[in-house]
């Protein structure tokens, strides 16, 4: 069955992110108040497709029963790889696959993917259909308005939507932009058109600055045809933004010790730095009076134990 049909409208999706939406983190913000849908981070397809390469490629698309449903998101730039990758991805319990055509990542682009597609459109096409010739799940993409203008988006998103993807993420940024300049909102009205006129089938997805549900469903009070709202920093400031709860204090450093508990029960399979771990620190410790000085002691700890011992004294 396809996972874009069943669905609510608005629907809320945690925005994919290297180094953040890991198998732990979704724990974390399904114990807060999961999204609809999930998203894993990407996976290299040259990697899954490599011998050597896939043990790294299949510990990143592990999944959690908390982590259903979950979308695998793919990334690369060899059409042969698309298809061996998406093919396996069927037997692996994800509800869909999602190609990233939107990464701004230096080396992501060096190597031709991610956001490099859009300046490669026929490649792009190539990889997109092998992709959905070789799985039975939905195939979906995710992309920005374009690499340095946000007006190229008027011949980029025609290109991918005659390809009548299951569903369209927009990051309303391009590749240049980054996240250094506010999402180009009032584009919204004219990619809905875009979309209607050529794929009305395709489910429309915003992403850029979505704070949290509150936010998301005011925007779509004003653009009611989009179908979803994807939601990526948003997090950092608040892990219940799927939700419409404002956290305690207490309730935040449950969080952070949850998280530490998946953190060791993950770190017996596969090595994972405990300095990889600090970087979630901030979202569970700050805002509070006394979170600065905690914060500081936390990220002089060399372990999830000390980390512990930290928070409960």
């Amino acid at each position: 069955m396809n996972i874009w049909e069943k669905l609510p409208k608005p629907f809320l999706i945690l925005a994919p992110m290297e180094g953040v939406t890991d198998i732990m983190f979704r724990q974390v913000i399904s114990h807060a108040g999961r999204p609809d849908l999930f998203f894993t981070e990407f996976t290299n397809v040259s990697s899954y497709a490599s011998e050597k390469g896939r043990h790294n490629a299949l510990e990143r698309l592990e999944i959690a029963p908390t982590d259903s449903p979950i979308i695998a998101q793919i990334w690369g730039k060899n059409p042969e790889h698309f298809s061996e990758t998406t093919h396996a991805l069927a037997s692996l319990w994800f509800a869909g696959v999602d190609l990233n055509f939107g990464c701004p990542d230096k080396h992501v682009n060096k190597a031709g993917g991610g956001a490099a597609m859009i300046r490669t459109p026929d490649l792009a096409i190539e990889c997109f259909r092998n992709a959905k010739k070789s799985t039975v799940l939905p195939v979906s993409i995710k992309t920005r308005l374009g690499w340095s203008q946000p007006n190229e988006y008027q011949e980029w998103l025609p290109v991918l939507l005659a390809e009548h993807p299951a569903a369209l993420t927009i990051h309303l940024r391009t590749k240049k932009e980054m996240s250094k300049v506010p999402a180009h909102y009032e584009l919204i009205p004219e990619i809905i058109e875009l979309r209607n006129q050529i794929s009305p089938k395709t489910k429309l997805i915003i992403n850029g600055d979505i704070r949290d549900k509150a936010h998301a469903l005011e925007l779509h009070s004003k653009h009611t045809e989009v179908d979803g709202f994807m939601i990526g920093r948003g997090v950092f400031a608040n892990p219940y933004c799927f939700t419409d709860h404002r956290p305690t204090r207490e309730e935040l450093i449950e969080l952070l010790k949850l998280h530490l508990d998946l953190y060791e029960k993950q770190s017996q399979k596969y090595y994972i730095s405990y300095e990889t771990l600090k970087h979630f620190f901030k979202i569970y410790v700050n805002n509070f009076p006394g979170a600065k000085e905690l914060r500081t002691k936390l990220m002089e700890t060399h372990s999830a134990k000390e980390a512990r011992d930290i928070i409960n004294s």
